[in-house]
């Protein structure tokens, strides 16, 4: 048996106004932004996250990332004090591994495989520094044809000799934003 899930919104949802559905009630698409960088960051970097999960609420598009630590945690945390939406594709099997700021966790059970899941799930990602785990998720993303904003992240300039396209550097929060706001108006 199917059962049906009647999702509350409080009033800090969609704080900006914008709502995921229309006048007859059918659901509209959102941005969907994934996020992804290290689950150990140091504090200059979750505050940069901070403020691209700020600037990604404000546009009305929806934070996805890996719902632990670090980047993501504070992508969310930003996204969440503007009135925005979050998930979190989480590696684990149990719902509680989310940081408190996830508004819709999803148990993969998958450890890093879940990363695939997060890429194909966003229309854009924006790399926030980060380890091999981010770089498995730009390189899973650029193979798909995504774009992936670079945001003090890896410089993968230096590991081909091809422009690669797809890949846009930033220096800012606010860049970064506009970045994959663009990208997903090309690419939409």
């Amino acid at each position: 048996m199917v059962g049906l899930i009647n999702v509350s919104l409080d009033s800090r949802t969609f704080a900006s106004g914008l709502r995921p559905w229309n006048e007859f009630g059918t659901v509209m698409v959102q941005a969907m932004i994934g996020v992804i960088g290290a689950s150990q960051a140091d504090e200059e970097l979750c505050s940069l996250a901070e403020k691209v999960g700020e600037g990604i609420a404000k546009r009305g598009g929806t934070v996805v990332c890996g719902g632990l630590t670090g980047v993501m945690e504070a992508v969310c945390r930003g996204a969440r004090s503007m009135g925005g939406l979050t998930v979190g594709v989480l590696p684990s099997d149990d719902r509680l591994d989310a940081n408190d700021s996830v508004d819709i966790p999803i148990v993969t059970g998958m450890g890093v495989a879940r990363n695939v899941i997060i890429v194909r799930t966003a229309d854009v990602l924006i790399a926030i520094g980060g380890q091999f785990g981010t770089l498995s998720e730009m390189a899973h993303a650029l193979n798909m044809g995504k774009t992936v904003v670079a945001l003090r992240s890896w410089d993968l300039g230096r590991i081909s000799e091809a422009v690669i396209e797809q890949l846009v550097r930033v220096d800012t929060a606010e860049g970064a934003v506009d970045a994959a706001f663009q990208a997903v108006k090309r690419e939409g």
